[in-house]
């Protein structure tokens, strides 16, 4: 059992999701929006901290994923964005909490099957994946995918070193 936090920092709003991953099977615990007030930048930080230490406090997952900045046209809005995320992993790390990042591309890659999917896309895939009756908001789903990769990414390193382990020498035990 692995219950991972998954998080899509924002400096707006930030989205958040966890599930319990167990051989392979997702099951969804709760997902969300942490939404930030009209204020001051260190304001709005300090809400992500507590709000992300509220939640490891709560639900007590073992890990945590989160996406990482991508730089578009504004390098303003970037600057934020790695404040914001920040802020997360440093709730999570004081939680001695291991986190794990991926970008964007990786995390859609993972879920979708396609790094360039659109906001939709992943969405229904989420909601698909984890049987939910309605798909979440777009902030959610990213987060619960980001925990998604986190866990197919678990996985497969724990098959590869299997693998590895089968193997001396370049040859078969």
């Amino acid at each position: 059992m692995a219950l991972i936090l998954g998080i899509d920092p924002g400096s707006r709003k930030t989205g958040f999701g966890i599930i319990n991953s167990v051989s392979g099977r997702h099951e969804y615990i709760t997902s969300g929006i942490i939404r930030l007030p009209e204020a001051e930048l260190p304001e709005r930080l300090k809400i992500i901290f507590e709000s992300v230490t509220e939640l490891i406090e709560q639900y007590c997952p073992q890990q945590v994923s989160i996406e990482q900045v991508f730089m578009g046209n504004n390098a303003s809005s970037a600057l934020k964005l790695g404040q914001a995320r920040g802020a997360a992993i440093v709730a999570a790390v004081t939680q001695d909490l291991p986190v794990a990042e991926y970008s964007a591309r990786q995390i859609k890659q993972s879920v979708v099957g396609s790094g360039g999917a659109d906001k939709a896309q992943v969405q229904q895939m989420v909601k698909t994946l984890l049987k939910l009756p309605a798909a979440p908001s777009e902030d959610a789903a990213d987060a619960l995918a980001a925990a998604m990769c986190h866990a197919h990414s678990q996985a497969s390193m724990i098959a590869m070193a299997g693998a590895a382990r089968k193997y001396r020498n370049g040859r078969l035990r």
